[in-house]
Parts: structure tokens; C-alpha cells; sequence
């Protein structure tokens, strides 16, 4: 007797909806193995499985009671569940039923006697396999066994959605990381590439605008200033975008022991600092255990600033620093132009310029605070300010640290 079953009138696209779940062929899995249980322990039946059809085999997602992950799909009975118009069937007596009598799965190992299949449907309608229970002797289900069983397969399936939406999720942040990836090698490269020649078109700025300005060339002086203000604002945006290109990750990844007195004064050192700008420091010797060079990159922003944005003769910078436990609190204060309240709320924010030019009258690139942000909060800590127009503003930042007398 023929006892394969006819393929369903939607195979392909049942093929296509069951490879979209990338379930074939995967390691157990417990939340799976747990549904089998329950299948078995409610039914009373010594086997359960949850079982997935592709073109050729029944393939076993989850098995419980037998040895095997697989059979032919000819020989399958979930071959004939999954074409069932209810999507639920039992055989009460698989020896007796013409369709099953003479299968190797009857007559040899499991010895299949009983069989109650509830079909997998996706939430499009498509049957991708079934949950069901075996037994080696003839027997019924009364419904309240059938309708957990069927509560059991939707379960099944939900797990599976489950399953399909993490894969996406994980296979789309796998995919932004390498495109991330590229944008930083991109993004540093690019501004590498710039910087080079744009250091020699700086020098060779300068050398003409003293040129000029000597000659008595009042015109083309002040051309010429133009022109090098241009190429310094374009050269911040650079060291920006070098700054922001790095992973906060590498900046952030290795810490060590420093002294904050003798560290802000070697950062300090390479900046090119004005005469007219008086900095003072911590008097107290504390040592703060975290990221040296991420530490580094917040203090010089900070520090940049406060020179550039400050329209006094005399410019007064602040370093504080507050250790309690193992919070460390750094402020920056200064005596500069300041921030209008309005603007407060997105200083911190990436490509956000302020309407404020600096002592070059040049605009920020709206790069530099968004780093410092961003560097704090894997440090650890919080950055904030506080500002009065005309009067300065102090930046606070806390990281994790730890003090020593």
C-alpha cells in the first residue's frame, strides 16, 4: 500500500517560509525541549516531538523517546498532518489504518501504534511541520488533551518567531558593526589624508600673511587672513572628526594609575596656549585609576574651549578635582563669553553648533563636546555645565577612579 503523502498545493512557498526560520539542522534548544516535555507528560505518551519538513526528510527540532534526528520524509506521518485541512490528526491505531500499516516506522523502530499530530502554522498559514506524541500501542486523546496540544503547537511556533526575530536582530547589528567599521577606518583616513597636505598649506598661509603684513600690503593681509582663519577652522574639523572616528572602546579599554596634577600639566604642554591665559590646578595630589588617553582627549577639548571661547584680556581657567570613594569629579571652569540657557540642552549633542563664534571668529564643528559625552559615559560617569553669558561656565565630569593621599 502507498503510503506517501501528496505534497501540499503551496509547497514551494511552504519550502521558502520554513528556510526563513534558519531552524534546520540547529543545536536543541531548552525552551523547545520543554514544550516536548509538556506535550508528553499531558498525553501520556512515551514519545514527542516537534518535527519540521523539508523537501526530503522529517527533521526532529526537538525530540523526546527516540534515538534518531531524522527520517525520510516519505515515511513520515507529519507528512500527512501538515495537509490536513484541520490541521490536527490521530490515529488511533496506525497497524489497522491502510495509510500507515505496511510504513517501516510501524512494522520496525519506534513500533508506531498511536500517532496525534497538531500542524506548525506560521502566523502567513503556512505548515511547516507539526508537534506530536507516539505511542507503541493503540489509544485515543479525549479534547482537552487535543486543545493543549494545540495551545502546545502555538506555542511552538511563537517560540520560533521568537527565534527568527533575535536571528535578524543579531544578523542587523552584525551588519551595522561592519558598516560602522568602515566609517571609522573611512572616516580616519580620509581626515589623515587631508591633514597632511593641509599642514603644509597652513605653514606656507603664515609665512605669506607675515609676509604681507610686513610689505605694508594691508589688502592682501587681510585676504590672506581670511584665508588662514578658513584653514584653521578646517583644520579643527579634522582633528574632530579624527577624535570622533576613534572607538570610544580602544580610547576607553585600558586604565592605569595616574597623578592628576603632574597629567593635566603634561596635556597642557601640548596645546599651544596663549600668553594671556592663566591655568590653575589641583592642589591636592590625587591619583585617579582609569583610561589615560580617553582622560587626555576630554581634558583638551575642554581645555580648547575655554581658550577659544573667551573674550577676556586675561583668560582664567579652573581645574578642580573632588574624590569621594571611588567617584572621581573633575570640573573646568573658566572666565569666557558663556552659554545662552537655550542652548544648554544640546551642547552635547553630535553635529549641534552653538551660535557662537570663537575668539577666531569661527563657528565649532559640533563634533568635540559630543565626544567628550561620549568618552565620560564609558568611563563611566556623567558630564554636565553650567553657564552665565559674558560671566564663563564650568564643565563637571565624574568618572570612575580612586584616590590616594
Amino acid at each position: 500500500m502507498n503510503n506517501i503523502a501528496i505534497l501540499p498545493q503551496n509547497e514551494k512557498q511552504r519550502l521558502q517560509a520554513l528556510d526563513s526560520y534558519q531552524i534546520m539542522d540547529s543545536l536543541p534548544e531548552e525552551d523547545f525541549d520543554e514544550l516536548t516535555k509538556m506535550a508528553s507528560q499531558i498525553c501520556g505518551t512515551p514519545i514527542a516531538l516537534i518535527t519540521l519538513l523539508d523537501s526530503s526528510r522529517q527533521w526532529f527540532k526537538s525530540k523526546l523517546g527516540i534515538d534518531v534526528q531524522q527520517t525520510p520524509r516519505a515515511h513520515a506521518f507529519c507528512a500527512h498532518t501538515i495537509i490536513d485541512p484541520t490541521g490536527v490528526m490521530v490515529v488511533s491505531n496506525a497497524r489497522e489504518d491502510q495509510r500507515f500499516a505496511e510504513n517501516p516506522l510501524v512494522t520496525g523502530d519506534p513500533n508506531i501504534a498511536f500517532y496525534a499530530g497538531i500542524s506548525l502554522l506560521t502566523p502567513e498559514g503556512m505548515a511547516l511541520g507539526s508537534l506530536c506524541v507516539i505511542d507503541t500501542v493503540p489509544r485515543k486523546l479525549d479534547e482537552q488533551q487535543i486543545w493543549s496540544l494545540k495551545v502546545l503547537g502555538k506555542q511552538v511556533i511563537a517560540q520560533m518567531e521568537l527565534r527568527k526575530k533575535l536571528l535578524l536582530l543579531c544578523e542587523t547589528n552584525r551588519r551595522l558593526a561592519e558598516t560602522n567599521q568602515f566609517m571609522q577606518q573611512f572616516a580616519t583616513t580620509a581626515a589623515h589624508d587631508i591633514k597632511n597636505p593641509l599642514t603644509t598649506i597652513s605653514m606656507s598661509a603664515e609665512l605669506l600673511t607675515r609676509h604681507l603684513e610686513n610689505s605694508g600690503d594691508k589688502k592682501g593681509h587681510n585676504l590672506a587672513l581670511v584665508c588662514l582663519n578658513g584653514i584653521k577652522a578646517l583644520r579643527k574639523l579634522i582633528n574632530d572628526m579624527l577624535d570622533y572616528s576613534i572607538r570610544p572602546e580602544i580610547l576607553t579599554g585600558q586604565h592605569e594609575t595616574i597623578e592628576l596634577g603632574s597629567f593635566l600639566r603634561k596635556t597642557v604642554s601640548m596645546l599651544s596656549i596663549p600668553e594671556n591665559v592663566k591655568i590653575s590646578y589641583p592642589e591636592t595630589k590625587i591619583e585617579i585609576s582609569t583610561s589615560a588617553i580617553a582622560l587626555q582627549q576630554i581634558m583638551i577639548n575642554l581645555l580648547t574651549n575655554s581658550v577659544r571661547y573667551n573674550d577676556k584680556q586675561t583668560c582664567l581657567i579652573q581645574i578642580d578635582c573632588v574624590v569621594i570613594d571611588d567617584l572621581a569629579s573633575i570640573t573646568v571652569r573658566d572666565n569666557g563669553i558663556g552659554i545662552r540657557k537655550e542652548e544648554l540642552e544640546r551642547i552635547f549633542q553630535r553635529n549641534v553648533t552653538l551660535n557662537t563664534s570663537d575668539r577666531f571668529a569661527q563657528s565649532g564643528t559640533g563634533i568635540g563636546l559630543a565626544t567628550v559625552k561620549l568618552l565620560v559615559e564609558k568611563l563611566g560617569g556623567e558630564i554636565s555645565v553650567q553657564s552665565t553669558p559674558y560671566i564663563g561656565s564650568a564643565f563637571t565630569f565624574t568618572i570612575r577612579s580612586k584616590k590616594t593621599a
